[in-house]
């Protein structure tokens, strides 16, 4: 596994939830709390350039890094390791590079066909991607840390809530509760996503005698 890619994958996963933070400013209008971050791709938005680029450069890297982590994992469980693979990859290829690709507009309307692409691309990615912190936390149980695996399973948990609160954010039953807060329920539920991940990737560069 290389390691360089492996240190550094816990960082771009940070920098996806940072990178709109710091676009939005220019966006005017622009709400982290109901808004989802692909709106900052659309073409109205001042910086969606920088913001598409950052999409697709981040699918790349990340489904590097899962082709990285599936040897070392199918030493121990080759089902899991080709579940990982499939749902990372799902995630890299719908949710990041298609959503890069084909922007969305300003609202979640799936009226062309570049919408339609990134709102289904982007949705399986997204709930495939749920399943990550699950299947890192069944593998850290089988090379015996009980702690991470412990970790790993509680973010499940925390991503699932936050996934299903995502889905229920714009049904119009919830609007103007805080149930509707989509774009917090997003943000949340990637956090959650991400650092079984990211923690998978720091201990394959640290102690990669450990996986396996």
């Amino acid at each position: 596994m290389k390691n360089s890619l492996s240190r550094i994958l816990p960082f771009l996963l940070a920098a996806d939830l940072i990178i709109p933070l710091l676009l939005a400013p220019a966006y005017r209008g622009y709400n982290h709390l109901t808004q989802v971050m692909s709106v900052l791709g659309n073409s109205k938005a001042p910086f969606h350039l920088i913001y598409n680029v950052w999409l697709i450069a981040f699918g790349v890297a990340i489904l590097i890094d899962a082709l990285q982590f599936y040897p070392t994992i199918a030493q121990t469980s080759g089902t899991i390791s080709i579940l990982l693979f499939f749902v990372i990859a799902a995630y890299a290829i719908g949710g990041c590079i298609l959503s890069g690709i084909f922007s969305v507009g300003e609202t979640k309307g799936l009226e062309t066909l570049s919408e339609k692409v990134h709102g289904y691309g982007s949705a399986i990615g997204f709930l495939l991607l749920t399943l990550a912190p699950l299947l890192i936390g069944v593998y850290f149980f089988k090379i015996s840390n009980g702690l991470l695996g412990s970790l790993s399973l509680l973010c499940f948990l925390f991503a699932a809530a936050f996934f299903v609160l995502f889905i229920m954010a714009d049904k119009p039953s919830y609007k103007g509760t805080v149930i509707a807060l989509e774009g917090l329920w997003q943000r949340l539920s990637l956090l959650f996503m991400y650092v079984p991940i990211a923690i998978l990737s720091l201990t394959a560069a640290t102690f990669p005698n450990e996986l396996g």
